[in-house]
């Protein structure tokens, strides 16, 4: 299935591949998707939007078996403080629903940080932009995209 994820790393020429999956609605967790697609949890990188305060977002890519350090993303993003923007808020600023939030081809274009730890694979697996869907794709790739002025459509 083509996502807006996809379409938008193709605009840009990246290579990617697409893993579909059998979608579990009470238990979306990147654990249970890195054993639905067979990759390691720390291989699945799942993407967080935060926000320091009103009209501040960020966005963490962390790997699925890690829990978001707060004040360690505050301290790189220079902001005071972090937390994860409330549920309600995800679609209306992402365009893209919990579960299938990716940072290709956003409503809004935020920042991006993604965990050091991404570098130690050769592939890492995203969400493509809906459940049930991942981008395979190289670390670099990941960062090209999600860094391109145009990455958010």
């Amino acid at each position: 299935m083509k996502t807006n994820g996809a379409r938008f790393l193709e605009s840009l020429g990246i290579p990617f591949e697409l893993l579909e999956y059998e979608v579990d609605p009470e238990d979306l967790s990147a654990t249970t998707v890195a054993k639905k697609i067979g990759m390691p949890a720390e291989q699945v990188f799942k993407t967080l939007l935060t926000t320091g305060g009103p009209s501040v977002h960020v966005f963490a890519v962390i790997p699925g078996n890690a829990e978001l350090d707060f004040k360690k993303l505050a301290r790189a993003a220079g902001l005071r403080k972090s937390e994860m923007v409330s549920l309600k808020d995800v679609q209306p600023l992402t365009g893209y629903i919990r579960g299938g939030v990716t940072v290709f081809g956003v409503k809004k274009p935020f920042p991006v940080f993604v965990d050091e730890t991404v570098i130690l694979f050769d592939k890492i697996s995203v969400s493509a932009g809906t459940r049930g869907t991942q981008l395979i794709l190289t670390p670099a790739d990941l960062t090209k995209g999600a860094h391109t002025p145009e990455a958010h459509a």
